[in-house]
């Protein structure tokens, strides 16, 4: 076969796998160049899945130390809650008593006991003085005697008042004390319940970067392959053309050295035939093609 034969044949394919390879060398530059975009957001994305992930256990540790405060609060809350109870059973128990004697101390709703004292001491002071002699007497002692029960039932009375009192001011110790803890109670709850939804948030935040990180892992995987395969059809077609151009290239180095064995052999010829030497028939005919 001849060698414009041959370019013939190869030429229109060389020339064909020529104008792809630029094409492919396109496509898969910019199949590279997605491949770096997909692994930077991946590698970026992933960077701050771990930050929230350390944040995450960091909320959680916040709500579960709000979680024990607010049991030893309500703890703290029930102790109260059962002492108030108990104070308003006592106070309940003085105003039953102080009821069932409603005459008593409607009796004793006069003078306290210091003035009835006072009054005693007085009538004391003059009996002994001489101020009651005969009839009068036996006055100063009924008259004793009547202070004498009226001191008696009024400080019973001032005893039970007093503890209704001191009662009514514990009620209202106790009560400011358990709204106290109950506050307290309520403010950890919140606190909490805001570290427990904050980390909910930043669990949700997690999961949304995990699937966009995903995503850039599954487009980075799908164009790295894609790439892959353009640079395989790209070096297979460089091959090809590199191929072909050896080819031709041994060819025409083939031909040349043919062209130049002829030119000797007919100077070969020519040199025998001008010293004189016969020729033979071989070499006549060869000489004559040449």
């Amino acid at each position: 076969m001849e060698l414009d034969e041959i370019l013939e044949v190869f030429a229109p394919a060389k020339h064909s796998l020529e104008s792809g390879l630029d094409e492919k060398r396109e496509l898969r530059d910019e199949l590279n160049a997605k491949v770096r975009a997909y692994l930077d957001t991946r590698n970026e994305v992933n960077r701050q899945v771990k930050e929230l992930i350390s944040e995450v256990r960091s909320q959680k540790e916040i709500r579960d130390e709000a979680n024990t405060r607010v049991r030893d609060l309500k703890l703290e809350r029930a102790v109260k809650s059962d002492e108030l109870k108990s104070i308003r059973t006592d106070l309940r128990g003085i105003l039953s008593k102080l009821e069932d004697s409603g005459e008593k101390l409607k009796r004793n709703s006069g003078p306290s006991p210091a003035k009835i004292r006072a009054k005693m001491d007085a009538l004391e002071r003059k009996y002994e003085r001489g101020g009651f002699t005969g009839a009068s007497e036996k006055g100063f002692f009924r008259e004793m005697k009547k202070l004498s029960q009226e001191l008696k039932e009024a400080k019973e009375s001032n005893k039970d008042g007093g503890r209704l009192s001191e009662l009514k001011a514990s009620v209202r110790s106790a009560e400011r004390a358990q709204e106290e803890a109950h506050n307290r109670v309520e403010k950890a709850v919140i606190s909490a319940q805001e570290a427990h939804d904050l980390m909910v948030e930043l669990s949700e935040e997690v999961d949304r970067l995990r699937d966009q990180a995903n995503s850039a892992h599954s487009g980075l995987t799908k164009s790295k392959k894609e790439a892959d395969s353009i640079h395989s059809l790209y070096i297979v077609s460089l091959r090809c053309i590199h191929s072909i151009q050896d080819m031709i290239k041994a060819i025409e180095m083939r031909t040349d050295e043919n062209v130049s064995e002829e030119k000797t052999e007919v100077s070969d010829l020519m040199s025998k035939l001008m010293s004189g030497d016969t020729l033979s028939t071989e070499e006549l005919m060869s000489l004559q093609r040449n």
